[in-house]
């Protein structure tokens, strides 16, 4: 019968139980990679000398704002109008405007599972087989006998091997790492209205 206890210890559990959280160290460091990768390509563009500066975006729009030379003891008018309209440009820094991404693997479920069964089977069989035969002549006996004897033996084992292997992945939008929420809070102090 084999050593099922043996057999269990020989399986290779840093392959099925260090290979998923690696695959999963693996996904996060790419996530991180990739949230770098985001913000040095859409966040920045080239300077003209080798450099990079911060990428923004402009919107103009029309605004009726209080006319600062409007007289209220003079009657409304084409030159005495209360409000007036005002062109005025805003400036932002386009990574403000995005959804940086920021994945994280929350948790890693490994479920494995071994099933070893072992059967032995063993079969016996005998067989017994005989003959005998008398004959008689004036004073002269034959006398003839044969026998024969089988003894069948087998035996077997059978050893059923089942693994199963399930891993679960929980990954989550997370919040932005502190010093990069700071950065962007610092750039949204940045937008200018002209």
């Amino acid at each position: 019968m084999p050593n099922l206890v043996q057999e269990l210890n020989s399986l290779d559990f840093s392959v099925y139980i260090g290979g998923p959280l690696q695959a999963a160290v693996n996904a996060q460091h790419a996530a991180s990679m990739s949230q770098v990768s985001f913000i040095q390509e859409v966040g920045f563009k080239d300077d003209g000398a080798g450099g990079k500066e911060l990428r923004y975006v402009d919107f103009t729009y029309d605004k009726r704002v209080p006319n600062p030379a409007f007289d209220a003891n003079q009657p409304i008018g084409p030159t005495n109008q209360p409000f007036q309209e005002s062109k005025v440009i805003i400036t932002v820094p386009f990574l403000t405007m995005l959804t940086i991404p920021a994945l994280r693997i929350e948790e890693v479920t490994i479920d494995f599972n071994a099933k070893l069964t072992s059967t032995e089977t063993s079969n016996v069989s005998s067989e017994f087989a005989g003959s005998a035969e008398l004959s008689l002549k004036v004073w002269k006996v034959n006398f003839k006998a044969s026998a024969s004897y089988k003894r069948t033996s087998s035996s077997g084992v059978s050893t059923e091997r089942t693994y199963n292997l399930a891993v679960h992945v929980r990954a989550v939008n997370d919040e932005l790492p502190a010093g990069l929420d700071r950065i962007l809070t610092m750039l949204e102090d940045s937008i200018a209205a002209q």
